[in-house]
């Protein structure tokens, strides 16, 4: 089970002077995707404002595969890669939702933070059951390829 339903269509605004969505846009996207697993473990902004709690980005890649288009529907799905008291680590992948190729995918790691110190804080028992059984579900599904990848150009030319 992969635990999200976003979706969305590629707005005109989000087109750049290549006829296609701008670099910047796609991590506006994978935000708004984002906000929707956040919802799905248990982290919607009701339980943020009884609890006083939100969600930091402490660090996000994204991997670019096609290119989209204005007009173009999209379709996210998230699944859960790892988390501990504090933290959540998560792959969102982006799909043309027509034609069904990889767009893009966003690789994050998430800090819950308490608002009244800006420091992070340790996640109810409740998210963390419902993250423990995501990650259960998730561990059974084939890892993505882009889980971990690490920008660069290889080994330096040997010179002779």
């Amino acid at each position: 089970m992969i635990a999200s339903s976003f979706t969305c269509v590629v707005r005109p605004e989000w087109i750049d002077n290549n006829g296609h969505m701008n670099m910047g846009y796609y991590v506006v996207v994978f935000d708004l995707a984002t906000d929707e697993w956040m919802r799905v473990v248990g982290l919607d902004p009701a339980h943020r404002r009884v609890r006083a709690v939100t969600t930091f980005c402490l660090e996000a890649h994204v991997t670019y595969h096609r290119e989209v288009r204005e007009g173009d529907p999209l379709r996210f799905t998230t699944r859960l890669l790892g988390y501990d008291t504090k933290r959540i680590h998560y792959i969102h992948e982006m799909y043309h939702a027509g034609s069904g190729y990889l767009v893009a995918t966003n690789e994050l790691m998430s800090l819950h933070v308490s608002q009244e110190t800006r420091r992070g804080a340790p996640m109810a028992p409740e998210v963390l059951e419902r993250l423990g059984g995501l990650l259960a579900s998730h561990e059974r599904l084939p890892r993505p390829p882009q889980v971990g990848h690490v920008i660069g150009l290889g080994a330096p030319p040997t010179t002779r």
